[in-house]
């Protein structure tokens, strides 16, 4: 290689980088420059107006009869007492009781496995058994009391919690077996294949490696069958004729008479019936959102 006197002796030139761009300004979202009043006014104003009602049904829950003030003082239990004991809300309480956790179980197991089914098998005709699922929502329930009633009373269960509780998990299935399907899908597979490797068969892989995962899944479906057959007053008013066999939602119409209305019994007995519902809200809101989101996911 041939180099000259002013190459051989010249320092090598460094090379220098070009200037670096600023990095651009973080753009701003667009909720960050409304003020903040603007996003707490709406916000109160629909707290308030769904409060409301709540405050006024306690208020004539623990108001002395005849009193029009609009401060709960001097507050009373009567109104509990007369609902609980006179008006046989103790019995309602109990079959209602009975009745949403039936349905809870019974809902849930059986979902569970008619949801495992429409996630890891296929079948024919699958896409349109679940169509037939989806398009069962859309049927009011008031169109399934005659064949209903027509077969309970075919089997002699007309009067009987039990016709209750096979309606209402009826009415529940589809729904919860939509959602636990697509809980189940997000689920890995391959899970369930190393535990068949391991020696494990498809229930015990499904009860050790699956059935922890779809814990928020089976809470959402359990509290939502719950919730709707503790607050569901159609079924119940067809089925049960007796008092002693009756529901809470029912209880609560024969508060209301042709002529009068007790308003603090029938207030007392609207607190009775609330306050399981808010308990179970209260206890599993983060599982209950967890399980829905979770389960639309893929469906």
């Amino acid at each position: 290689m041939i180099t000259t006197q002013a190459t051989r002796g010249a320092a090598p030139v460094p090379v220098v980088p070009p200037p670096a761009r600023p990095a651009p300004a973080k753009r701003r979202r667009a909720w960050d420059e409304v003020p903040r009043w603007q996003i707490y006014l709406p916000l109160g104003t629909y707290l308030l107006f769904t409060l409301i009602p709540f405050y006024w049904i306690l208020l004539f829950a623990v108001r002395p009869t005849g009193s029009t003030s609009l401060v709960p003082w001097p507050m009373t239990g009567e109104h509990f007492e007369k609902v609980w004991t006179e008006r046989s809300f103790a019995t309602f309480f109990q079959n209602s009781l009975i009745t949403g956790i039936a349905v809870l179980v019974m809902t849930t197991v059986v979902a569970l496995a008619g949801g495992y089914a429409l996630a890891r098998f296929d079948f024919r005709l699958k896409k349109g058994f679940m169509l037939a699922l989806l398009c069962s929502q859309f049927v009011p329930g008031a169109l399934l009391l005659v064949p209903l009633f027509e077969i309970f009373a075919g089997l002699q269960m007309i009067n009987s919690l039990v016709s209750v509780i096979i309606a209402e998990t009826v009415f529940q299935l589809p729904l919860s077996m939509i959602l636990i399907s697509g809980f189940i899908r997000n689920v890995p597979y391959s899970l369930e294949e190393a535990a068949w490797v391991d020696g494990c068969n498809r229930f015990s892989a499904f009860r050790i490696v699956v059935l922890p995962l779809l814990r928020p899944g089976l809470v959402a479906v359990g509290s939502f069958a719950f919730v709707h057959a503790w607050n569901h007053f159609l079924f119940a008013l067809m089925f049960l004729n007796n008092q002693d066999k009756q529901t809470i939602p029912v209880g609560l119409n024969t508060l209301m008479g042709a002529d009068s209305v007790d308003l603090g019994a029938l207030a007392a007995g609207g607190v009775i019936a609330a306050v399981p519902v808010v308990i179970v809200f209260a206890f599993i809101q983060k599982w209950l959102i967890t399980g829905f989101s979770a389960g639309a996911v893929k469906g």
